[in-house]
């Protein structure tokens, strides 16, 4: 498969988007810490509603910057993505694995943890009135059919989609994680890079059994490393 173009404004979107956010992102209660990741099979991880709502009613709702709201919608829609996109290629390759299907169930637990906080600042949805494989962000439509048609080549093409998707979405996490001061939004951002951790590992794995070694295509190999020795 042919490397999907990301759009360089994508894979940068929080850190440009999060420009105008202030205050200390290091300054964070113990609350943060925790993670309210369930890992269920095959390094799947879903998140918790039950164990996310009890976490975000010790955290206060603070005031809310514009550049906060903004990174709030991409990321429902970029996890809108990922589910989207497992869910064509389930169509096409879950007779062979059940990767896809599994991942997909845990990314609508993910998109889920998302819509939890624009409910929480009474923020609209943008993935609302949208269809599977329908995004309001044109960035994400672009990247959506860039990877559905890369992963209908082959099984193998597919997983290394299902691969690139987690690392961009750990990229884009930890852009926003690198400039976001409010705690709710960090305690889910920080769930759901353990989710896309996992996610990428489930992948790496589905490829092994497939008899490929995987080059990551987008996090530096220092990072995949550490991640996939984990």
């Amino acid at each position: 498969m042919k490397r999907p173009v990301i759009p360089t404004a994508l894979l940068i979107s929080a850190a440009f988007a999060l420009t105008a956010c202030g205050g200390g992102g290091s300054d964070t209660a113990s609350a943060d810490a925790a993670q309210p990741v369930e890992v269920v099979v095959d390094g799947v991880a879903t998140i918790s509603a039950a164990r996310l709502g009890n976490l975000l009613r010790t955290v206060p709702v603070e005031p809310l910057s514009v550049a906060e709201q903004t990174s709030l919608v991409f990321m429902r829609e970029e996890e809108k993505l990922a589910r989207d996109v497992y869910v064509y290629l389930d169509s096409l390759w879950g007779a062979s694995v059940p990767t896809f299907s599994n991942i997909a169930r845990s990314e609508a637990t993910h998109m889920a943890s998302v819509l939890t906080l624009l409910q929480r600042y009474a923020l609209s949805d943008p993935a609302a009135a949208t269809g599977l494989g329908q995004f309001s962000d044109p960035r994400l439509q672009v990247l959506y059919d860039q990877l559905v048609a890369g992963g209908s080549v082959s099984l193998v093409e597919a997983l290394k989609v299902g691969a690139a998707i987690e690392e961009i979405d750990i990229i884009d996490l930890q852009a926003a994680l690198a400039l976001i001061d409010n705690r709710d939004i960090r305690l889910v951002y920080e769930s759901l890079v353990s989710g896309s951790r996992n996610h990428l590992q489930a992948f790496v794995w589905a490829l092994q059994q497939q008899g490929v070694v995987y080059t990551p295509q987008y996090l530096t190999p220092a990072d995949y490393a550490a991640i996939v020795g984990s």
